[in-house]
């Protein structure tokens, strides 16, 4: 541990401790990634209180990434924090990883409404010299009161098309994992990139299964549709994967699935769904988006950052 100071009035140290001994309410900062020898979370502590904090998983290559194969990772702020001690932060981080011989930092910083301090972390990252090196514009519903709002005005409407549709939802917890063959295959019948790995997601609901719900849509005891969520945060619900079968010829599962989501977050009593990004291997899905637009009130981006050492 060493110590940084701020002129007479601030000072603080940068604890670095082996990821999970620390617990997050980001919970994919304590989840490991093959290939990556190390995960090691930097606490920017003063007077014993974490401030601000980041996680790296650190590679053989000596790569340094917040974080690998993951929605984001990031810099947090754990408590108040002047602008002045968040840029000490970063420059300690970047001294200590430069000590350890990382050859190129990543970082993936979360959109606004998961860290309301983000725009100040992405000008304090450019000024230290990070590079953007991509940008992802996520969609949200943010609101707790708007989501149970939404819920109680549109379910006669929803509960009437599955009705007519013959269809039978299912949420909950994972049983099992068979559902994921169904959504690759239906995904690449569609000409849709497969960006998952069983075995990630297999590891991650094994040691968070709290945090993941399918939603399933059955029609004649088969399944024709599935989605993929969970709690990123405590207060938040992800729509991360998502396919229907093409050969169901079924309409709307697609708002279907959405009020679904919406029904499940209203249970779960968080403050905003993340309907994620829209784009393909061309660039924006427009039609994606245009879609999302109706179930959502908030646009956020996520920045990608790249500094070499």
């Amino acid at each position: 541990m060493e110590t940084y100071k701020k002129g007479n009035a601030e000072s603080y140290e940068l604890e670095v401790i082996p990821s999970g001994k620390e617990k997050h309410a980001y919970f994919l900062r304590e989840c490991r990634t093959e290939g990556f020898s190390e995960q090691l979370d930097f606490l920017w502590m003063k007077k014993e209180k974490v401030k601000a904090s980041v996680t790296f998983a650190i590679s053989n290559e000596f790569e340094a990434v917040s974080l690998p194969k993951s929605p984001f990772g990031g810099f947090w702020i754990e408590e108040s924090l002047t602008s002045s001690a968040l840029e000490a932060f970063l420059k300690a981080v970047i001294l200590e990883l430069k000590r350890r011989r990382i050859v190129l930092i990543r970082v993936i910083q979360p959109p606004k409404v998961y860290e309301p301090k983000t725009d100040l972390i992405n000008y304090l990252l450019f000024k230290e010299g990070f590079i953007q090196e991509r940008i992802l514009s996520h969609q949200f519903f943010v609101g707790k009161k708007k989501i149970k709002k939404l819920v109680q005005k549109e379910h006669a409407k929803y509960q009437k098309k599955a009705k007519d549709e013959g269809l039978t939802i299912q949420v909950g917890h994972i049983q099992n994992f068979s559902f994921l063959d169904q959504v690759r295959s239906w995904n690449q019948s569609r000409g849709y990139q497969i960006g998952f790995e069983d075995a990630r997601i297999i590891n991650q609901v094994s040691e968070f299964p709290d945090r993941y719900f399918l939603i399933t849509f059955v029609k004649d005891k088969r399944a024709i549709a599935h989605s993929l969520c969970n709690t990123l945060l405590p207060e938040s619900l992800y729509y991360f994967l998502s396919a229907i079968d093409p050969k169901s010829n079924l309409k709307n599962v697609g708002d279907l699935i959405l009020f679904t989501l919406f029904q499940l977050a209203a249970e779960l009593k968080v403050s905003f769904i993340d309907l994620g990004s829209s784009e393909n291997e061309v660039g924006v899905n427009h039609n994606l988006m245009f879609f999302k637009s109706r179930f959502s009130n908030e646009i956020s981006n996520k920045i990608s950052w790249t500094l070499k050492l």
